[in-house]
């Protein structure tokens, strides 16, 4: 699995990492089942430090896309390619309805009101 962070993003480091894996699983480069390298050689790939990549990766286990099971490491969960798909689209929205001047409640309300 090759992970990138953008230097430019003024995201925090754990959210680019857990972006990175996201990104990672959308575009078929780790599949549901997949078991990603241990969280100190992906800390090492990125250059970043070690809890910022367990930061990460707890977000993306509290999100459905990884499972942490003792013994066998973090994998991919079923259906992680689609959630996670679908949950970069919908930060795309919410980030473009806060540049247009709505917050989250905003596109909830949206969202509601489609049929």
């Amino acid at each position: 699995m090759l992970l990138r962070l953008n230097v430019a993003d003024r995201r925090p480091l754990h959210e680019q990492v857990a972006g990175a894996i996201r990104r990672a699983i959308a575009e078929g480069e780790c599949a549901p089942g997949d078991r990603l390298p241990p969280a100190r050689d992906l800390s090492q790939a990125l250059g970043v430090n070690v809890n910022t990549v367990l930061r990460g990766l707890r977000a993306l286990r509290d999100e459905g896309v990884l499972e942490f099971r003792r013994g066998r490491g973090v994998t991919v969960a079923r259906g992680a390619d689609e959630r996670s798909a679908l949950l970069d689209r919908l930060r795309d929205v919410v980030a473009d309805a806060a540049r247009l001047g709505y917050g989250k409640d905003d596109v909830i309300d949206m969202i509601r009101g489609i049929p």
